[in-house]
């Protein structure tokens, strides 16, 4: 058995979404998900799994960061995740970005050796792009719903860490949002072998004062975007099927 997620072999579906907020798992799954179940309580990692239109899935707590998401990705894969969405939120890079707007990652970057990456991949520079069949899905789900970004996104170690000068630094290169885990998800995913996106919801701007959402104020943009989610994992084949 795991050591963090005191699952039972069988509880974790092939089907995943990844969250930062054990609330926002809840919300999810306790309002969209059929039959949700807790699997696991235990460090707080909160997992539920159930089904969303016949399609057993997991709903499962990653915690803040890199170092905390590897842990739980990795046990999840133990336990039998096969496909993996992040779902969570970033920080704008670009002026006329709205709060509840989606930015779905089409790759990553980090600071080198960030979030243990370096430990992973010595002395290479890891691949940090998503599943681009799973990619595509997700992106037609969630551009039908809200409006949508496509661009890479920078994940950052540390929330409070950042100088005056990093939004436009990191925003001259190409970002168009910053968060904390989808480069060690999209790392992980080749190197274990499963499949990985993200979708990310603007909850502020780092290039105009947009304010911080709360996650009362996020709330429907999070149960749209948590459709668009489980949508793309319920248009996922299962075994035997064709390919996405």
């Amino acid at each position: 058995m795991p050591i963090h997620i005191h699952a039972e072999p069988g509880s974790v579906a092939p089907r995943v979404v990844a969250v930062g907020d054990p609330g926002r798992a809840q919300l999810l799954a306790e309002t969209l998900l059929d039959d949700a179940r807790v699997v696991n309580r235990n460090r707080g990692y909160l997992v539920y799994t159930g089904t969303y239109k016949d399609a057993r899935i997991t709903v499962a707590t990653h915690g803040v960061g890199g170092p905390s998401a590897l842990i739980v990705l990795e046990e999840l894969v133990e336990l039998g995740a096969r496909y993996v969405v992040r779902l969570g939120t970033a920080g704008a890079l670009r002026k006329g970005m709205k709060i509840g707007d989606l930015v779905v990652a089409t790759s990553a970057g980090c600071n080198y050796g960030g979030a243990g990456l370096g430990q992973y991949y010595p002395g290479v520079c890891p691949p940090l792009a998503p599943d681009p069949r799973l990619t595509l899905v997700l992106h037609e789900e969630a551009s039908s719903r809200a409006r949508t970004f496509l661009g890479p996104v920078f994940s950052s170690d540390a929330f409070y860490a950042e100088d005056k000068d990093f939004a436009s630094r990191i925003g001259s290169m190409g970002f168009v949002a910053v968060e904390m885990e989808v480069a060690p998800l999209y790392a992980l995913s080749w190197l274990r072998g499963f499949r990985a996106s993200a979708l990310l919801m603007i909850s502020n701007s780092l290039v105009e004062d947009l304010g911080y959402a709360s996650g009362e104020q996020l709330r429907e943009s999070v149960l749209r975007a948590s459709e668009a989610v489980l949508e793309a994992l319920a248009r996922v084949p299962t075994e035997g099927s064709q390919p996405l």
